[in-house]
């Protein structure tokens, strides 16, 4: 059993993102199903499309973004919960002004990660 505070965890700079950071809250090695993941996104910041081989399943703690699942924009907000299959292709951009943060659980498989080149589609 691990108990610990977010502040403790450090952040990362997602390195396909703007103005991004994820900290591991509950890792692979610590929970035998799922991980736990925080990501932050500045306003203005992002995440281009891209695809994981692993679902998503998304709490937003704080602000508001435009996501892009597939071909469907969403305009989420504190409160929401959002579901991303595996493989399909997504994106995020922090529209608000503060910070958009949101909980990502996935489970515990290998997650290949592909940016989607935008000229292909």
């Amino acid at each position: 059993m691990t108990v610990k505070h977010t502040h403790a965890i450090q952040g990362k700079s997602v390195a396909a993102g703007r103005d991004t950071i994820i900290q591991v809250l509950i890792s692979a090695q610590e929970g035998p199903n799922f991980a736990m993941r925080k990501f932050s996104m500045q306003p203005g910041g992002g995440m281009p499309r891209h695809t994981n081989t692993v679902e998503h399943e998304q709490y937003v703690l704080r602000g508001q973004a435009s996501i892009t699942i597939g071909d469907e924009t969403h305009q989420v907000q504190t409160g929401d919960v959002v579901f991303i299959p595996a493989n399909v292709a997504h994106s995020y951009d922090n529209t608000g002004d503060e910070p958009f943060e949101f909980l990502c659980l996935i489970p515990n498989q290998e997650d290949r990660i592909t940016i989607v080149n935008e000229a292909a589609c």
